[in-house]
């Protein structure tokens, strides 16, 4: 499955909305958009909308890690947007939703 990211601001705050699989074929990619969101966004949050994702592995939950990290050391920060009450469990049993924030809605 093919994997899109999309830069908007709602509101004034950047979001990167996210859909599709973000696995081992797709994290190149999801990298890329991270950095580029965050350089982007020197100095002001990030909103990563992961409401459209279908499937995030491993490696896609070290990237948000690491994207929240560089946010932070310009002066930011990265939170995460998803109803998805799965997803939700999952960020919580890994123990991201403690290092990033994780909100159910963009608003």
């Amino acid at each position: 499955m093919e994997l899109v990211c999309t830069l908007t601001t709602l509101a004034g705050q950047p979001v990167l909305q996210v859909s599709g699989e973000i696995d081992l074929a797709t994290v190149p990619y999801f990298r890329d958009q991270l950095v580029r969101a965050v350089t982007l966004h020197l100095g002001v949050t990030l909103a990563v909308d992961l409401d459209g994702v279908t499937a995030l592995d491993d490696t896609g939950f070290g990237m948000l890690l690491g994207a929240a990290g560089r946010a932070r050391e310009q002066g930011g920060d990265l939170t995460i947007v998803s109803t998805n009450a799965r997803l939700r469990a999952r960020l919580a049993l890994t123990g991201l939703d403690r290092a990033v924030t994780v909100f159910t809605s963009l608003h």
